[in-house]
């Protein structure tokens, strides 16, 4: 939480404070009681703890030359300045403070540890120059705009990032987005990142991670290419002074010779040997300064086109994800459609198979009535013959039917009890692997806070 000093007396950081911190931070024993009567240089601390004391201004630091750890934690400081002399700082807490912007650190190029923990910054920016930065503690800020966490790409070694806290949190899309986008970060909100969350985050955000690394690799060619250029033209410049200034070829090829020199200025001898070398050398500045502004209007011209490129591929490429996108919507819509109608197929081809063995039955018992049609005619009570055989008709399509309603009952019951064998067990499926997920979740919170306890001891 932000710190308020309206009610306490703010203080300024001045040498007795600094002198009362290095002391009381000092050597302790024999060591100690010496220090503190000579007195400890500044130029020799390394360390420095001033936290506590309701410090407003950053100021006044600029005697510590070898400063490696600053404290400034729990003050009421609203602005980073004054560190610029601090070159090799590599720990800097500036948490629970009223922060509202990071600046101040160019300088600051050691730094591998920086805490602005409880402030209020709600952006990232003005760090680029933190190229060794591995750790850096943000959270319990204002920080809500999602996509601000990409400036953080650019931090190569950066391993933990801790932003709770912060409104940005809240978003759905938070506990996939900064793994996917961070891929070298190991610990995030104090949780460690395993493998699986990272593939997952990887192929949920893959085609913008793509994108963003194809811009990122252009900008950085631009980059190069425009630094090896300014160093071409300065090198062209550097050889343009000199020539001006120093002993170049057209400032020396009449001066070399002292005895010439003499005689060019002898009574009698023709001046215009002065004149054609001041032309001569006007000439040669002028066509290098052409030269210099062809190759600035050829390399402005490249730089458009080069524009115009990226533009055209950008556009194409989100056309190939757009249409990629399309396909891979129908083509699941097709997927869906085939199963559909490969479970409806099983069902039919079943159903169909019973019929057919009912029809075979019922083939069969047709021929048994026939033959028994044929030697009833032997007997002689018509009538006993026909209602025998009526009756005996009846009662074989009576089994019929019941014979089938007892394979369709059967069919369908054997559907039911597979749909519902497949759903018991995806259901148990899933109740297991939570189960495994909490119980890995419970151990690693409680190494955490085993470790956390130890840390405090």
């Amino acid at each position: 939480m932000s710190r308020l000093y309206k009610t306490i007396e703010p203080s300024v950081i001045n040498d007795e404070m600094l002198e009362e911190a290095v002391k009381k931070q000092g050597p302790t024993g024999r060591a100690g009681q010496i220090a503190q009567l000579e007195g400890i240089d500044f130029k020799d601390v390394h360390h420095l703890q001033l936290d506590y004391r309701n410090i407003l201004k950053i100021d006044n630091l600029w005697q510590f030359k070898i400063l490696t750890k600053l404290q400034l934690d729990n003050n009421v400081i609203e602005k980073i300045e004054g560190l610029n002399t601090l070159t090799n700082l590599v720990w800097l807490d500036l948490s629970f403070n009223n922060i509202e912007m990071i600046e101040g650190l160019d300088e600051l190029v050691k730094l591998e540890d920086l805490s602005l923990y409880s402030n209020r910054i709600s952006n990232i920016e003005n760090m680029d120059l933190l190229v060794n930065l591995q750790i850096f503690s943000i959270g319990k800020n204002h920080i809500s705009n999602l996509e601000t966490i990409i400036y953080l790409r650019r931090f190569k070694k950066l391993r933990t990032l801790n932003l709770a806290g912060n409104p940005v949190c809240e978003d759905e899309r938070y506990s996939m987005y900064i793994p996917a986008f961070l891929p070298n970060l190991m610990y995030l909100d104090f949780r460690l990142i395993d493998k699986t969350t990272k593939e997952m985050a990887l192929e949920m955000h893959r085609s913008a991670v793509a994108n963003l690394v194809y811009h990122e690799d252009v900008a950085f060619k631009k980059l190069e290419k425009n630094r090896l250029q300014e160093e071409e033209l300065a090198l062209h410049k550097a050889a343009y002074v000199e020539y001006l200034n120093g002993p170049g070829l057209f400032n020396t090829m009449f001066t070399e010779d002292l005895e010439a020199r003499k005689l060019l200025l002898l009574p009698g001898v023709p001046e215009f040997v002065e004149i054609y070398k001041v032309e001569f050398t006007d000439i040669c500045q002028k066509l290098f300064e052409y030269g210099l502004k062809g190759y600035d209007n050829r390399e402005k011209e490249l730089e458009h086109f080069l524009e115009c490129l990226g533009e055209a591929i950008e556009d194409n490429q989100q056309r190939g994800v757009k249409v990629i996108k399309e396909f891979e919507d129908k083509n699941k819509e097709h997927f869906n459609e085939i199963q559909h109608i490969t479970e409806s197929q099983v069902l039919e081809s079943r159903i169909r198979y019973f019929r057919e063995e009912i029809d075979q039955l019922w083939s069969k018992l047709m021929n048994l009535e026939m033959q028994l049609v044929d030697q009833l005619e032997l007997f002689i009570d018509k009538d006993t013959v026909i209602n025998t055989v009526n009756a005996s008709h009846d009662l074989h399509l009576l089994k019929i039917d019941n014979q089938e309603d007892k394979m369709v009952t059967r069919a369908n019951g054997w559907v039911t009890d597979m749909i519902e064998k497949l759903h018991t067990d995806e259901i148990n499926r899933n109740r297991k692997r939570v189960l495994e997920i909490y119980t890995y979740v419970s151990h690693w919170r409680d190494e955490l806070d085993f470790l956390e306890l130890q840390d405090m001891s």
